[in-house]
């Protein structure tokens, strides 16, 4: 059986499993409605491997799976699968803009640390210092 839940903003509601911000949610609709597939959300789940042990994914999908939790909010379907549902719950997704581009993340209040992996570059052609930029992620 398949968990359904929808989210409308209002006073005494319950806080959803999982949410998406306002700005995630213009920018998951445009993605959605180009997709070609009808009835699609966003599908958001938790994969081992990474920095840190876990890594966050996404991905456009039209099929309801047995067991997973959906949540529409904002106008957007989000589906959870049952094994990342625990890890997710709480968590908003997001379309965050920098420098380097543009991506959804996830708010998750269940993480205890993150990984600040991340681009590094030079300009003047130098070496690094000794024991500055030399190692990887967690190294510093």
């Amino acid at each position: 059986m398949t968990a359904t839940t929808t989210h409308e903003t209002s006073g005494g509601v319950p806080a959803p499993e999982i949410t998406i911000s306002e700005f995630g949610a213009q920018k998951a609709l445009g993605i959605l409605a180009n997709s070609g597939k009808e009835n699609a959300g966003v599908r958001v789940f938790i994969k081992s491997g990474g920095c840190s042990g876990y890594q966050y994914g996404m991905a456009i999908d039209d099929r309801e799976l047995e067991g997973d939790l959906i949540v529409v909010d904002r106008g957007v379907k989000l589906l959870v699968d049952r094994m990342s549902l625990p890890l997710l719950r709480g968590s908003e997704v997001d379309f965050v803009e920098n420098m380097m581009g543009g991506g959804f993340t996830v708010h998750n209040p269940n993480a205890t640390s993150a990984c600040g992996c991340g681009s590094s570059f030079r300009t003047d052609g130098a070496q690094s210092p000794d024991g500055e930029g030399a190692g990887g992620c967690g190294s510093h």
